[in-house]
């Protein structure tokens, strides 16, 4: 768990000099190329990454039935994404893979989250930029 004295210090920290520092401990691949802050004035983001990965979708088995209740994965990562984690998900540079929204984005900004990262696209985005909590994405609609 990230301290506050560690939080307040990484957020004081510019992204090139914590990229050499984890380049300098052998740490190469840390990073999602191709995103882009949707909402520029929202505050910096620091905290640990909880991760969720998007695979593939099988057309045999990708029924709109697999979005109802609270079981899809999707759903079940905005809610276990710990008070002060960001939530970064792999969307295999998909762009047409729509990651979230304004309702699932906002929900994770009130339940404590200190941010997104999504090389995937997302929904809502015009409402999305207004939210005071940062968010990158690799794609708009």
């Amino acid at each position: 768990m990230l301290s506050s004295y560690s939080r307040d210090a990484l957020q004081k920290v510019s992204t090139a000099t914590l990229t050499t520092v984890l380049f300098k401990r052998g740490l190469r691949n840390v990073f999602i190329q191709g995103v882009f802050l949707l909402n520029p004035k929202a505050p910096r983001m620091v905290g640990e990454a909880y991760t969720l990965r998007y695979i593939p979708a099988r057309e045999d088995l990708d029924q709109l039935g697999a979005f109802e209740g609270r079981g899809h994965p999707q759903r079940e990562a905005i809610e276990a994404c710990p008070p002060g984690q960001v939530l970064v998900m792999d969307a295999r540079r998909d762009a047409t893979a729509a990651t979230g929204g304004d309702i699932l984005i906002t929900r994770l900004m009130v339940r404590g989250a200190a941010g997104i990262v999504t090389d995937g696209g997302l929904r809502d985005t015009p409402t999305i930029e207004k939210l005071d909590f940062p968010v990158y994405c690799g794609a708009r609609s």
